[in-house]
């Protein structure tokens, strides 16, 4: 999975590069149509695939603002030598 999105983050900026040199030699519709797919895919395809290899395996309760992390954090500031 890492090295797939590695390609695919290559190609997306490379598919980009092309649009911009696209854009350059006065073909402004077909570089904006291929700077605007890149886009799109890092924003639709490429984000959440990454999120969700970075995410795998972790337990989400462990991120979310509850009671239980709350309780915990304050034990933790409590017990800190600046506190005391």
């Amino acid at each position: 999975m890492k090295r797939f999105l590695q390609i695919l983050f290559v190609a997306i900026i490379g598919a980009i590069a092309v649009g911009f040199y696209f854009k350059m030699n006065d073909n402004n519709v077909t570089g904006d149509r291929i700077v605007g797919i890149g886009v799109l895919t890092i924003a639709f395809v490429l984000i959440p695939l990454f999120i969700y290899h970075r995410s795998k395996g972790k337990k989400i309760q462990d991120y979310m603002f509850t009671q239980e992390n709350i309780d915990k954090m304050n034990k933790k500031n409590s017990n800190h030598p600046e506190n005391q």
